[in-house]
């Protein structure tokens, strides 16, 4: 796994915990059982995937052209995760 995935799994599971601890009116592990009950996993991840937009911008803007790859080759992999757990289960 490159440099550029890795930096994009951090800032997703940044984005997820900002989210939840900042936006969510009840404690983190509250929000997370809410998350469960309602099978909100797709919605939280897309919202968590934002921060990857910003790291490939810094990504491209210093011309490291591979590590910017591989945050959009995970954010991909974001969406076809989101769209699984919205129509197929």
């Amino acid at each position: 796994m490159g440099v550029g995935a890795l930096v994009a799994i951090l800032a997703t599971l940044g984005g997820m915990y900002l989210y939840i601890e900042y936006f969510s009116p009840v404690d983190f592990s509250k929000s997370l059982q809410l998350i469960e009950d309602g099978k909100l996993y797709g919605k939280v991840l897309s919202i968590a995937a934002i921060p990857n937009l910003f790291v490939f911008f810094v990504f491209i803007k210093r011309k490291e052209d591979y590590k910017a790859r591989g945050v959009l080759f995970f954010t991909i992999l974001i969406a076809i995760t989101t769209f699984i757990l919205k129509f197929v289960l």
